[in-house]
């Protein structure tokens, strides 16, 4: 494998060393408003590859299974058949050793996109991740960029239990020269897979593989190739005056039904879909806040030391005398996931319980400590 990262290189050249001359983003902030046909999220993540790919010789794809399986969710179909094995690379089950290869070919200009089959199994390589990838640029004075994309399924799923279940998004997100992405509909994976490929910089890219096969409106922007949505913008999915719901991934979509059942009770609901966690959209979460004077943060993972608390902060560092009521932070159970069923709905978030925060906020219901 390393034979053929050099072969890359030097096929390629002076071109494939440098980060000159790349193709300038387009960044498309409009809406679905111009909706024309359905994508599913799977779809959209493939052909924002695949439209890279053949854009830019540079880019490369490198994982277990990506290849002669077309991938464990299916997100690299086609692409060994169009782009060959020089461009798609079919991996051993070693995370560590793959990961550092990639680094390594990054180095020397080249753009590979690393699958993880799902970020539980990045821990392997987490080294590579945050000590080689994300510290170089800094420790070099700039002189080293690592134009690499670190992607797959993150957070629960279904009945795979604990070692297979966990959200990362905090973990990388507290890493300085990572920039972290959170995927929840068609248009953000598209949009944010292409600002991913074509940023000079280490992404870490988290998917979601409930998502996957989910079908979401696109524009006819969306699917022009030249589509690109902004790294460290967050999105307002339905606009409210009472409450400002913030999410990201999968979570964005429970939001937004909880925001449905509360607009049938009165309460206007904000929805924030996050986008990007770091870095992340503190201006738009701010200016949402002292409009609505209220904020419900919805998260996957762990509370501590979560995207939440971070919000939170954020929150009441720049607009604490905005705030009319005390923050809610919805998040997953402080434990390893249950493998069971019932035990594993009480794990994660429900739409009931953001529409019970919202309300407490609202004032709308009794608090805890009230019925207590």
């Amino acid at each position: 494998m390393w034979g053929i990262v050099g072969q890359r290189a030097c096929r390629h050249g002076s071109s494939a060393m440098s980060l000159q001359g790349t193709r300038p983003v387009i960044h498309a902030l409009r809406s679905f408003s111009t909706a024309a046909k359905e994508m599913t999220v799977r779809d959209a993540l493939n052909s924002a590859i695949d439209e890279e790919m053949s854009a830019d010789p540079k880019v490369f794809l490198m994982g277990e299974e990506v290849g002669e399986y077309q991938g464990a969710y299916k997100i690299t179909k086609g692409l060994l058949e169009k782009y060959g094995p020089d461009r798609v690379l079919d991996t051993p089950i070693t995370e560590a050793g793959f990961t550092g290869i990639g680094v390594g070919a990054a180095y020397h200009g080249l753009k590979p996109i690393v699958e993880f089959m799902t970020f539980n199994f990045s821990m392997q390589a987490i080294d590579h991740i945050i000590n080689s990838a994300a510290k170089s640029n800094y420790m070099s004075a700039g002189q080293i960029s690592v134009p690499i994309v670190f992607r797959g399924p993150n957070g629960a799923a279904a009945g795979v239990g604990a070692q297979h279940s966990q959200c990362y998004a905090s973990w990388y997100a507290s890493c300085p020269g990572l920039k972290v992405l959170a995927p929840y509909s068609s248009e953000d994976a598209r949009g944010l897979m292409k600002a991913a490929i074509r940023d000079p910089d280490p992404v870490v890219f988290l998917e979601n593989e409930l998502l996957y096969g989910e079908s979401f409106p696109v524009s006819a922007e969306v699917l022009d190739s030249s589509f690109c949505l902004p790294i460290g913008k967050a999105k307002i999915e339905r606009e409210g005056k009472d409450v400002t719901i913030t999410a990201f991934s999968k979570m964005v979509g429970y939001a937004l039904k909880a925001a449905e059942i509360l607009s049938k009770e009165g309460i206007s609901a904000e929805v924030i879909n996050l986008r990007s966690i770091r870095p992340l959209d503190r201006a738009t979460i701010n200016n949402s806040v002292r409009k609505t004077n209220r904020l419900v943060t919805v998260e996957e993972g762990f509370p501590q030391h979560g995207i939440g608390a971070e919000i939170c902060a954020s929150v009441v560092e720049d607009s604490f005398e905005y705030l009319d009521a005390a923050i809610e932070r919805i998040a997953g159970a402080d434990v390893p996931m249950p493998y069971a069923a019932n035990l594993e709905r009480l794990a994660v978030p429900q739409v009931e319980d953001i529409v019970r925060a919202a309300k407490r906020t609202c004032y709308r219901s009794s608090s805890l400590a009230a019925t207590a």
